[in-house]
């Protein structure tokens, strides 16, 4: 079963209906860390097996998202997100699939080891990928967008509906608790881009009735990653699907969240020596391949807190939102970049690459 949403409120099944792009339910597994003070036990959650195709957290919003431009009849997807973005690169890989067009707005940001295979799975697929220049926005939108029938993806693919595929892995983890498959953890660690996944999470969980607590580790500092962003998108998700579906309640969801921001190691994409230790760590002990711009500072609370004086014990789960499949192209500079913008170009010099991602 894919479509815990449904199984739990038939309501709510037909009238939000989805698309099984996602290989649902992931795994989830125990492991035992050790660590400079001790020994501990951990559980993982495995998103980055949401799909052979291209995994990760963005896999769970996409379902939702791409049925309803299905349903709306669009021929393009567009949406948003940085030079490697992986949302974007997601967006593309699964809307290519099911047969849409797809426009990228993709901005600048720090250089990684990621975005030269990022940039070329682009190549590859035909996305057409636009520099996005935010001073420009309404005119670019006028040219790549009107009139060609495009369904508007937002960024992270934020919004109630993306965050109900979230809710829905809410209630996945509920039933593999249940199913004795895991302990309930009292924490759950994830990286918190756009807030989308960390306040559907909170939902589904709340609506489990379970009182695990979503760590929200803040990895992005724009205007759409803020605790208030984040509250607010929980209000109106449990609203609206209350609206689709009365016996939809999830009490308690604001409590079921809490908002991390010391492991931001100075903004998007930077790293420090505490996410360098936990990608490292993870790997080493945990067989996660794990990046620094998302995963590894989610990883780097957990572990700061079960080193904490005040942790008693209590089982915590890292929830793994960094896919995993392997794309068929390498970082390699193609002799023409087609149709990658030539400003883009940069990404491709060695020179450039700051962090510690691959």
């Amino acid at each position: 079963m894919s479509d815990f949403l449904a199984a739990t409120y038939p309501v709510l099944g037909k009238r939000l209906p989805k698309v099984a792009v996602a290989d649902l339910p992931t795994p989830v597994s125990a492991h035992l860390l050790t660590l400079p003070v001790g020994n501990f036990g951990v559980f993982i959650k495995h998103d980055e097996a949401t799909s052979s195709l291209y995994g990760g957290n963005k896999v769970r919003k996409l379902e939702y998202l791409l049925q309803r431009a299905r349903d709306r009849g669009a021929r393009r997807i567009a949406t948003f997100g940085a030079a490697g973005s992986n949302h974007a690169l997601a967006t593309a890989m699964h809307a290519t699939a099911l047969n849409f067009d797809c426009t990228c707005f993709l901005s600048h940001q720090r250089a990684t080891a990621s975005i030269p295979r990022t940039l070329n799975m682009h190549r590859q697929l035909g996305t057409e990928v636009v520099a996005w220049a935010r001073e420009n926005r309404l005119s670019q939108y006028r040219q790549y967008l009107q009139h060609r029938n495009a369904w508007v993806i937002p960024l992270g693919g934020t919004c109630w509906l993306g965050a109900a595929g979230f809710v829905n892995a809410g209630l996945e983890l509920a039933q593999q608790i249940t199913d004795g498959l895991i302990d309930k953890p009292a924490r759950i660690y994830i990286a918190c881009g756009t807030t989308g996944s960390a306040a559907g999470l909170a939902l589904g969980l709340a609506a489990a009735g379970l009182d695990t607590v979503v760590h929200a580790i803040q990895v992005a500092d724009n205007p759409f990653s803020s605790e208030q962003m984040m509250r607010k998108l929980v209000a109106k998700t449990q609203m609206l699907l209350n609206r689709l579906d009365a016996n939809f309640v999830g009490h308690n969801a604001q409590e079921r969240v809490v908002w991390r921001d010391a492991f931001l190691a100075g903004g998007y994409a930077k790293v420090d020596d505490a996410t360098a230790s936990a990608v490292s760590t993870a790997n080493r002990q945990l067989g996660l391949a794990l990046e620094s711009t998302y995963t590894g500072k989610a990883m780097a609370a957990m572990l700061q807190d079960l080193q904490a004086s005040d942790y008693e014990g209590e089982p915590y789960l890292f929830w793994n939102t960094y896919n995993a499949s392997t794309l068929r192209v390498d970082g390699r500079r193609p002799d023409s970049l087609d149709n990658i913008p030539a400003e883009f170009a940069r990404y491709y010099d060695q020179d450039m690459r700051v962090d510690l991602n691959q």
